[in-house]
């Protein structure tokens, strides 16, 4: 595939994901949400044609047609079912969300959201059945509600016109396809879901089932003193005193995240409630996700449990004096290091060992966004970039573990600017009018966002993580119903 032809496609996909995050139910947004669910792997394998994994798929035309038979067969027979019982293609969502599937071709191994993107896939066929005839509401959703869509559509639009320069143009195109476009049709699936105490409850029953049999495999993991995969983590384990766990995840980190994040919900069902039976199981949960969470040795998880559990606090109890012991804490937590460590512990040398070397790559990333401050080296093109302007002989770089760092050197003051506006516009939505009226499920969310965000800065992954976008769906969702609420009850407070 031409360069000039996947740029157009690119484009294209694109445009068509920002309809289905902006456009309301009807057949213009049906025509988007499948022509974007249409172009994806079309991309990805004119991209990759010429690639060991897609070559060994097609000298195996079997084996190609096999996994095609089956992958229309899911999406359409999960299509029928979400059609007829619409309570389920969230919690299908939601479900989905943490399994990454290996594929093994020509020699390399990709950890892929197929059962995820099945599930979207099948999603968009049940919803454009049935808003093809459907009429566009009048009105939508003001204030910051309003303009959350449109951002994110911006940056999705900005993130694939970047891809058009990048010095990484196939990976920006996969970032695309994998990522940005799948993902705008997770968030079109959800914007309009109607997020009321039935599926709320049933979402954190499928969120704890699913992390407590993580914990389990986890916690087999770490008393076998094995792994399942990544050798990479296997292999850093025989040279550590401590032994990391990642139960089903690839990354150890990213285990952490998703069991912090979960744990943030938790606590914010256990802190408002009121049955001695919630109080119980809640309680049981909690203590199952920190066993689970301490063998990741995921410093970043834990701030970022810490940082939601803080956001709690203040909604729960009062602002000022969670400000104070955050303070507090951080100041604890800089005097122990000084005498932990001394003075040689702050040199930058150490700070950069301890940080396994992410010290090197947000410096790296910072000489990248200084050489090329308005419009960066593209979409994607961070490790190139890295090594071909920072240090040629680096090791292998993904990301710089630093979401902004990232985005500045890719996308310039263009990207970074768009992303500024979409968290200050993501936390205005989820935080407006908590204060006086609040709602357990909005606290939920916007800690969880908050805890999300705070890992994303010593782990990167925010725009690929499908995590982030479910929670602006459901964010802008439930700040929509609370304004359409409050419109025809303005006397009322939220339960």
């Amino acid at each position: 595939m031409t360069e000039l032809l996947a740029g157009a496609g690119v484009l294209l996909a694109a445009g068509a994901a920002a309809g289905a995050i902006l456009l309301p139910p009807g057949r213009p947004r049906a025509v988007a949400m499948l022509l974007a669910l249409a172009l994806f792997p079309i991309l990805i394998l004119g991209d990759q044609w010429h690639s060991r994994a897609i070559v060994d798929l097609r000298d195996s035309t079997g084996r190609m047609v096999a996994l095609g038979v089956i992958a229309v067969g899911a999406s359409a027979a999960l299509a029928f079912v979400f059609r007829r019982w619409q309570i389920l293609l969230p919690l299908a969502i939601v479900a989905a969300l943490p399994f990454r599937v290996p594929l093994h071709a020509g020699g390399d191994t990709a950890n892929l959201l197929i059962p995820l993107y099945l599930v979207i896939a099948a999603g968009v066929l049940a919803t454009a059945a049935r808003n093809w005839r459907a009429t566009p509401a009048a009105t939508g959703p003001a204030g910051p509600t309003a303009w959350l869509p449109r951002i994110l559509a911006a940056v999705v639009a900005l993130y694939a016109v970047q891809v058009l320069y990048s010095e990484d143009f196939s990976k920006g195109l996969q970032d695309v396809c994998f990522f940005f476009v799948p993902f705008s049709l997770v968030y079109g699936l959800l914007r309009d879901v109607s997020w009321d105490r039935k599926l709320l409850t049933l979402v954190l029953w499928v969120v704890a089932i699913e992390a407590v049999a993580f914990v389990v495999v986890g916690s087999v993991e770490y008393l076998s003193r094995s792994l399942f995969w990544n050798d990479q983590v296997i292999r850093s384990n025989e040279f550590h005193t401590y032994f990391r766990v990642n139960s089903v995840f690839w990354d150890p980190n990213i285990y952490g995240r998703y069991l912090a994040l979960v744990a943030v919900l938790a606590m914010s069902a256990l802190m408002w409630a009121r049955e001695r039976r919630d109080l119980a199981l809640l309680t049981f949960l909690v203590t199952v996700l920190w066993i689970g969470l301490f063998p990741t040795f995921s410093q970043s998880s834990f701030v970022a449990l810490l940082a939601g559990l803080a956001v709690l606090a203040a909604l729960k109890w009062s602002l000022r004096w969670t400000l104070a012991a955050v303070a507090g804490l951080a100041v604890l937590a800089v005097l122990v290091v000084l005498l932990a460590g001394g003075s040689s512990k702050l040199s930058p040398d150490r700070i950069n060992v301890d940080l396994s070397g992410r010290g090197n790559l947000i410096s790296g990333g910072a000489h990248l966004f200084a050489q090329r401050p308005v419009y960066g080296y593209g979409s994607g093109s961070f490790p190139k970039a890295y090594r071909q302007h920072v240090k040629t002989r680096e090791i292998p770089v993904s990301v710089s573990h630093t979401e902004p760092i990232t985005i500045a050197a890719e996308q310039g003051l263009a990207g970074l600017l768009l992303y500024a506006a979409l968290v200050v516009t993501a936390l205005w939505t989820m935080a407006g009018g908590l204060v006086r009226h609040l709602s357990v499920a909005r606290a939920a969310v916007l800690a969880t966002f908050v805890a999300l965000l705070v890992h994303t800065m010593a782990y990167a992954g925010f725009f690929e993580d499908p995590i982030t976008w479910v929670l602006l769906a459901v964010g802008a969702s439930l700040a929509a119903a609370e304004q359409r609420r409050l419109a025809a009850c303005p006397d009322t407070s939220a339960a």
